[in-house]
């Protein structure tokens, strides 16, 4: 970390490690329930819909993901009107009460059809969360940093998600080892959502002491906070939404194999393998991801976002097949290489994509622009991933379908990024708002 941020002041370093420690937190939430989906929900909620019980189950995961862009735009608009600072304590805020009121639901037995709809109501409210949460805390990151670190700066609230990752599966994990499988379905589970209400604490107090943006400070100076963002963001920046969703889209799919919990579901329920070694298995693969996410970020500074975008889709084209080939050898050793392998890719199209999209996006608009992208690309890419890779798995009955559909996303992907202009190190102030709108997709 010194390394990285030498020459910058306390203030900015804490910056840079609130950004990182919230976003973990609101990605363990996210996580818990994906994972848990796979592993706990299909029985306890919808087990009456019989052999569909897992696929809605994985359903309700792409369900929230249609109302990340609903919070994309609230955030957006109140990020870029009021602050990223203040959006930041409130998505925390959000993501944190939804997680622990889920790890409260009554199952189907006990309540009847009321427990799977309030379920689905709670993954809903940690959609408008997650919707709202990336955009600020990589802006915050970014536009505190200098202009020749935004990558690897950029890249800090990006490992909050391979972290978030990390937690989610090591606590599942630990409570799956102290209890019987039994006992895991009963209660077991919900330990992980209730842990929800420390982390809250931890994360509102980390934020609430961090200076807000000295981008957003010269914005509201000068004056160029714009009274609905949303206005001129799709008047003269909609081809830079649409090529920042793509982008993001097809990371998103191919990394919800293991954040959205199908994975872990195939090789445990498909493959028989014992449920904690796979847990265990994705939690190596998880520090892996965060390696090669600050590796991204660095590499980004030295060669530019979209270089390393290019070879990080090149990577994940490459492992495809391979990864589905050794999962399905059973072996765990070959588990674990196929997941940490397949995670470099993933690090290499996410560890850029702060700094790219704060870039992208002139300052009056910024929040929204980047909030909105991201969430477009996450309901493309990420939101029925783990549907549809199990629907494709059932149907044709090999996995290897679903290595071909990642191989279709990841290649728009990597075709998109021809299409974007890449500006490292560009003005991010108010000042280069009307030169920007040129800046875009081509």
């Amino acid at each position: 970390m010194a390394r990285w941020t030498g020459g910058i002041d306390r203030e900015h370093r804490r910056v840079v490690l609130a950004a990182m420690i919230g976003t973990t937190i609101e990605w363990y939430d996210f996580f818990i329930y994906a994972i848990c989906a796979g592993l706990v929900f299909a029985t306890q909620y919808f087990a009456a819909l019989g052999k569909d019980a897992l696929i809605l189950s994985f359903a309700t995961i792409g369900i929230s993901f249609f109302f990340r862009p609903i919070g994309a735009v609230i955030a957006g608009h109140l990020g870029d009107r009021i602050g990223r600072r203040a959006m930041l304590i409130l998505t925390l805020l959000l993501m944190g009460v939804s997680t622990v009121l889920i790890g409260l639901v009554p199952t189907t037995a006990a309540i009847g059809v009321s427990a799977p709809v309030i379920l689905v109501l709670l993954r809903i409210l940690q959609g408008l969360s997650a919707g709202g949460e990336w955009g600020g805390a990589a802006l915050l990151a970014v536009e505190h940093a200098p202009a020749d670190r935004r990558g690897i700066y950029g890249a800090f609230p990006q490992i909050g998600v391979p972290i978030g990752l990390l937690l989610a599966n090591g606590v599942l994990a630990l409570v799956a080892a102290f209890t019987t499988a039994a006992q895991f379905l009963a209660w077991g589970w919900r330990i992980p959502f209730l842990l929800s209400v420390a982390l809250i604490v931890v994360g509102m107090l980390i934020r609430s002491r961090v200076a807000e943006s000295p981008v957003f400070e010269e914005v509201r100076r000068a004056k160029a906070r714009s009274s609905i963002p949303l206005v001129p963001l799709f008047r003269h920046h909609w081809r830079l939404v649409v090529a920042g969703a793509l982008l993001f889209a097809a990371n998103n799919a191919v990394g919800y194999m293991t954040t959205g919990g199908y994975v872990q579901s195939y090789a445990v329920k498909s493959l028989h393998l014992d449920r904690s070694t796979v847990l265990i298995a994705v939690m190596i693969s998880a520090v892996a991801w965060l390696a090669s996410t600050l590796a991204g970020g660095w590499f980004a500074d030295k060669y530019g976002r979209i270089r390393v975008y290019q070879v990080g889709f090149v990577l994940q084209l490459a492992w495809m097949f391979p990864f589905f080939a050794l999962i399905n050898t059973r072996d765990v050793g070959l588990l674990v290489v196929a997941l940490v392998l397949f995670s470099v890719g993933l690090g290499f199209t996410y560890g850029p994509q702060a700094a790219l999209y704060a870039e992208l996006f002139p300052a009056p608009v910024r929040y929204s622009g980047a909030a909105i992208a991201y969430a477009i690309g996450a309901v493309l890419g990420g939101a029925f991933a783990p549907t549809i890779a199990e629907a494709l798995q059932s149907g044709t009955g090999t996995v290897y379908s679903v290595g071909a559909y990642l191989a279709v996303v990841t290649l728009v992907g990597l075709v998109t990024s021809f299409f974007v202009r890449d500006h490292p190190g560009r003005a991010l102030d108010p000042g280069e708002a009307s030169t920007q709108r040129n800046a875009e997709a081509v």
